[in-house]
């Protein structure tokens, strides 16, 4: 199973969000084409509320636990409850990587 397939079900069983994604970000970093070591979840679900940004992460990293294990690297994580997702307009863009090789193509 492709990792980012595992993520998003994990997500899902875990949270039941409202609305979620996983997006491999892999190919915006110095690493093999097709890889699957850096990604982005938004996930949008109840069980956020009450909670503040490191209980969200918490919760996140724990369902999320064999997956990271499997080798991801980097992991950009945006929770939201549903009122909070109507309020904004969608998550925030990931910054360039400038790591690596990609730092010398400035």
């Amino acid at each position: 199973m492709r990792l980012e397939n595992l993520i998003n079900e994990r997500l899902i069983a875990t949270f039941a969000p409202l609305h979620h994604e996983v997006i491999n970000e892999s190919h915006g970093h110095s690493v093999a084409p097709g890889s699957e070591t850096h990604f982005k979840v938004v996930v949008v679900a109840e069980r956020f509320a009450g909670c503040n940004a490191v209980q969200r992460h918490r919760l996140v990293y724990a369902s999320l636990a064999d997956a990271l294990a499997a080798g991801v690297h980097a992991l950009a994580i945006h929770t939201y409850t549903p009122e909070e997702w109507a309020a904004v307009n969608g998550a925030p863009d990931s910054p360039p990587c400038l790591g690596g090789s990609k730092h010398d193509r400035k």
